[in-house]
């Protein structure tokens, strides 16, 4: 019994001399610098460039229809990957594997005009 009191004793006593305040500075001691400001952080970001898939797909649609120019953007999206055998298409993610252009253009289009607009 005596010992666990003073377990306890010598454990409270060193938990109060842990608390005690930081030794006060001395006068050579110099201030922390004041904190720098980074300068990428002061730039707004780009608001011309969707971060999303689904809202650069659908950025895609104002260009013509049927043009190269809107297979090219579709393209800088997803990257094309074509097969010599592509599977169905299920998802917009699988329009890369064709390998003609007009049935990649007409993939895409099915899926990005197909996306919800949250605006």
């Amino acid at each position: 019994m005596r010992r666990t009191l003073v377990a306890i004793f010598m454990l409270c006593s060193t938990v109060a001399l842990a608390q005690t305040a930081a030794p006060a500075p001395k006068a050579d001691d110099k201030p922390p610098p004041p904190p720098v400001a980074k300068k990428d952080a002061a730039k707004p970001k780009e608001a011309t460039t969707p971060n999303s898939i689904a809202a650069r797909l659908q950025a895609c649609l104002d260009i013509d229809d049927g043009s190269k120019g809107r297979l090219d953007c579709y393209d800088a999206v997803i990257k094309p990957a074509p097969k010599p055998k592509p599977p169905a298409a299920k998802g917009v993610m699988d329009c890369r594997f064709l390998k003609e252009e007009d049935e990649r253009l007409a993939c895409f289009n099915n899926f990005a005009e197909s996306i919800p607009k949250f605006r």
